[in-house]
């Protein structure tokens, strides 16, 4: 059940700072959701005329080491980007460059740039962007499978450059590049370069003889550079004072360009070399406030008060600062000194070096703090207005603006999600959340349950639901929301937490709130055509269940035209009509293989169809295979989605049977029970799963579990055994017990024939449950 924005709104995501790279891709994908990516974030930063040649290090990079891995780590302000850069031009390699930054901590989103920047060196397959933009789809379980092979596919070497990889604090992000750290090629090289310890195991790098080291002492300028670097900024001293301020910043680069700056404005070398130096030079309030102090007022406003932008061009710093000549001020420093670092060829956007920019944004708080939100929404406001929507809401977040910000969560949630992008969307509902930012904006709650529910969090969705219920039948002075009147009938069709006469009702609901708002969209057909069925009405069902998928083909709905055609596809087999059984099933499977959602909680509903087909026509292995491929998402399958997720598991359950495969069929009726504990009122399913207990029950062959016997649970954790996380950390991700998770995966061992973890995951992706 996909809940798309109209053709306008989606629109209004692209923005001229950005560029979407996926509408020029040929194929069957041509339609599937566009991600917008920052054009900026793959080009690595130009090295400017002047700039000091690192030779020694460059010489170390390019000398054609095996090692497979580089790693770049130093604080701010040692020129690991310009030393990466510098490498890239002199080398006859090619280079993949990502910039990564806060954004990024979503893994679909820095995954996507990865392949992106992988794929401009040399096309890839387009199972990775499947992947990738599908909601579903599992990072351990698809996505890093699919990456990584393209990776060690790649048929020329390659330095594929990861910068301020510090950035990344989301666990799955930084357990994504230790995996990818074990697929690189031969010939080619992974560069990770950041301020802190990276994500990966150093300790068995190390031992393995993969790793090549660069740290703050191979950072550090030589003497010779750091004379350089003095004569080039246009500072004439001595060779006893370039000695002097050496030995004062210890090669720091940004120590001693720092000093050539002060120098410059007439500072005494005294004051320089005791300013610049020493373990307090990253905190320095002599950076702060005398540096600022010695350059031209307008300069100084300037700079502290552009510090709050992650990235400026002249055109926002006029709208942000309101000060005429603002973009002539940008342009001179750009051309003067190396506070700023261009993100484009044509140097029209900017940012500020870290350590600049952090500094300087510390002298604004610390001079200014009102004036910080007041900017930030300024930002806000041009970003919107030149359609940099997420540029805005991530301005607005920073403003504390919960208002605004939930505006704009309530236009981009569900484009987002289509992109794949689910822990960046979930993020935002948090915040708000945290911020009691909800309560006026009911359609931001209704967005939270419906993705809640089609990504597999039962537990959020209902909470979402319950703060619907409480808007709906709260204050009747307050003004009403007739979109979200509507969605919130939906979504109550949707979790189905009242019985099927209720959502019956529902779904009857949102079909006339959606008339009278004009909300194009098939959903309240699909779910009206779902509670028929599940009534008995058949006929009924059936023919709503059709002009649903009339309705979803003409509005670029794929789940919804995948679950409707599952949907009659299993009806036709209720009727013995065989023959249409299987077209509509065809047209189900290539319905999500042609938009790349086939990873999708709607698969094992379209592969139950599937199998219930093949073993008519007595394909057996064919059948085993549709299990197998139902069983690897069904884990997708909660209480949030009652009817689909009980419906599912007992054709999948009838096939098992069929199969004499008693504890597979055991382990989805023990599902299917839990299933109907929590929402009892799911009518003909009911009837059914008291017949398919019935013949279990007859059933006294022998049933030793196996594979088909994994748990949802266990078939949850499975994708995370295949990384380098521990227990412990798994837990963490899961938001389990460590116990829980060591109990589940001994509990799995033995139905994989394995005794070991690695085993476990080895024998997994031989009978198919693991990519790789």
């Amino acid at each position: 059940m996909s809940i798309p924005m109209e053709p306008d709104a989606a629109a209004a995501v692209a923005g001229p700072a950005v560029v979407s790279a996926l509408g020029a891709r040929a194929g069957v994908n041509d339609s599937r959701p566009v991600v917008d990516l920052f054009a900026s974030k793959f080009h690595r930063p130009l090295v400017r005329p002047g700039t000091v040649r690192r030779s020694l290090l460059i010489e170390r990079l390019a000398r054609g080491d095996s090692r497979p891995i580089v790693s770049v780590v130093a604080p701010s302000g040692y020129g690991k980007t310009t030393v990466l850069s510098q490498w890239a031009d002199l080398n006859g390699r090619a280079f993949a460059w990502v910039s990564v930054d806060e954004t990024d901590n979503d893994p679909k989103v820095l995954l996507r740039y990865v392949a992106e920047a992988l794929d401009k060196v040399e096309p890839i397959s387009e199972r990775v962007f499947d992947a990738l933009t599908s909601p579903g789809s599992s990072i351990p379980g698809s996505v890093m499978p699919r990456l990584g092979s393209a990776f060690w596919s790649m048929s020329a070497p390659v330095a594929l450059v990861l910068d301020d990889v510090h950035m990344l604090r989301n666990s799955e992000c930084r357990a994504a590049l230790s995996v990818l750290a074990d697929h690189v090629p031969g010939g080619s090289r992974l560069v990770l370069a950041g301020q802190a310890r990276l994500p990966l195991r150093i300790a068995r790098l190390r031992a393995e003889g993969r790793i090549m080291e660069i740290g703050p002492a191979d950072l550090s300028l030589t003497l010779g550079e750091a004379a350089s670097l003095l004569r080039d900024a246009g500072v004439a001293v001595g060779e006893e004072d370039v000695a002097k301020l050496y030995r004062q910043t210890e090669g720091w680069p940004a120590g001693l360009y720092l000093a050539a700056l002060y120098l410059k404005e007439g500072g005494s070398l005294a004051e320089a070399a005791g300013s610049f130096g020493g373990a307090d030079r990253f905190v320095s309030e002599y950076m702060e406030s005398e540096f600022l102090a010695r350059i031209s007022r307008g300069h100084r406003v300037f700079l502290t008060q552009t510090a709050v932008l992650e990235r400026m061009s002249g055109p926002l710093c006029e709208a942000v600062l309101e000060r005429p000549g603002s973009a002539a001020t940008l342009a001179a420093l750009a051309r003067s000194n190396v506070l700023l670092v261009p993100l484009d060829r044509r140097q029209e956007w900017f940012r500020y070096h870290h350590l600049f920019g952090d500094m300087l944004l510390a002298e604004l708080h610390r001079r200014e703090p009102d004036l910080l939100p007041v900017l930030r929404r300024r930002a806000a406001r041009w970003c919107l207005h030149n359609d940099l929507p997420e540029a805005a809401l991530e301005y607005c977040i920073a403003a504390g603006d919960v208002d605004a910000a939930a505006e704009l969560v309530g236009m981009l949630a569900v484009p987002t999600y289509q992109q794949g992008r689910v822990i960046t969307v979930l993020g935002w509902f948090r915040w708000l959340d945290n911020r009691g930012g909800i309560a006026g904006h009911p359609m931001v709650a209704v967005m939270a349950g419906l993705i809640s529910a089609l990504t597999a969090r039962p537990v959020e969705s209902g909470r979402w639901a319950d703060a619907v219920d409480r808007w709906q039948n709260g204050d009747a002075s307050q003004p009403g929301d007739p979109p979200a009147e509507a969605w919130a009938a939906a979504l109550r069709a949707v979790i189905c937490r009242h019985g099927v006469e209720q959502m019956h009702a529902d779904a009857e609901e949102a079909a006339r709130r959606f008339a009278a708002q004009g909300i194009r969209h098939p959903i309240p057909t699909l779910l009206r055509g779902i509670a028929c069925v599940l009534s008995g009405d058949l006929d009924g069902g059936d023919a709503a269940l059709e002009d649903a998928v009339s309705a979803a083909d003409v509005a670029f709905a794929p789940d919804v035209l995948a679950v409707a055609l599952a949907e009659r596809s299993l009806l036709a087999v209720t009727r013995n009509q065989w023959d249409r059984a299987q077209v509509l099933s065809d047209q189900a499977r290539t319905s999500l293989r042609l938009r790349g959602t086939e990873q999708s909680y709607v698969t094992s509903l379209v592969r139950a169809a599937g199998a219930r087909i093949a073993l008519h026509r007595g394909d057996v292995a064919a059948a085993r295979q549709e299990l197998v491929s139902a069983q690897r998402l069904r884990s997708e399958l909660t209480y949030a989605l009652p009817h689909i997720a009980v419906q599912a598991r007992i054709e999948l359950a009838r096939v098992h049977l069929a199969l004499t495969d008693l504890a597979g069929a055991r382990t989805l009726m023990r599902e299917i029970d839990e299933l109907l504990r929590r929402r009892p009122g799911l009518g003909i399913l009911v009837g059914q799963a008291e017949g398919l207990r019935a013949q279990l029950s007859k059933q006294h062959g022998p049933s030793t579990p196996g594979a088909s016997a994994l748990t949802a649970a266990e078939l949850r954790l499975l994708p995370l055994l295949s990384t380098h996380l521990s227990f412990p950390q798994i837990a963490a991700e899961m938001s389990l017990s460590p116990n829980t998770v060591k109990s589940q995966a001994y509990s799995l061992y033995p139905k994989l024939a394995a005794s070991t973890r690695n085993q476990a995951v080895t024998r997994a992706r031989e009978l198919g449950l693991l990519e790789g």
